[in-house]
């Protein structure tokens, strides 16, 4: 049985990276402007994210309703397309590269808890989405994985282990069904 009372949540105070008051601003400018399904305008959510201390490559577009946890362990390659109600659940770094294309409803979750454990410890890993990767609407990327170039994650997966190069994965933890061959337009 899980005893929540002896639960350690020390992890908070020292590896936040950013002090109460960045905390407290960044909590509401991720309300207003992130949150917000009101708010499209990519650019200014791509400023105030390099504000707080994300790294940002150019055309980088970020859709409505995205929730990002920290900035500050977040850093974005070029030509990166977040999607409508992605959720950005960084305890720790997550590293996406160039081209990379998270569909609507994606998470990425850095943090878990020891379940076999009474004190149901939290563990954080990082996660890194290498240049070409594709998650699909509603997948899940678990912590510690690694997204190798041109993975896919299809709808609604779950990422469990990391995704080798140029492979089609789909399920519950995900799969590889097939090679993601891409073709050159001339």
């Amino acid at each position: 049985m899980v005893n929540n009372s002896t639960y350690n949540n020390d992890w908070y105070k020292k590896e936040i990276g950013a002090g109460k008051l960045k905390q407290f601003l960044w909590y509401f400018t991720n309300v207003v402007f992130f949150m917000n399904p009101l708010n499209p305008i990519s650019s200014i959510k791509c400023f105030l994210l390099k504000c707080f201390g994300a790294k940002l490559g150019k055309g980088v577009v970020i859709k409505q309703s995205v929730n990002i946890k920290y900035p500050w362990k977040l850093e974005v390659g070029n030509y990166t397309w977040i999607g409508e109600q992605v959720w950005i659940d960084n305890l720790a770094h997550i590293n996406i590269g160039n081209s990379v294309c998270l569909s609507q409803g994606a998470m990425l979750l850095t943090g878990n808890h020891d379940y076999t454990k009474t004190t149901f410890d939290l563990v954080v890993k990082p996660i890194k989405l290498e240049d070409g990767v594709w998650i699909g609407a509603q997948a899940m990327v678990c912590p510690g994985i690694t997204c190798y170039t041109h993975a896919v994650l299809v709808a609604k997966s779950v990422a469990t282990r990391s995704l080798d190069a140029y492979t089609i994965y789909q399920g519950n933890p995900a799969v590889a069904v097939r090679k993601r061959i891409i073709e050159e337009k001339f």
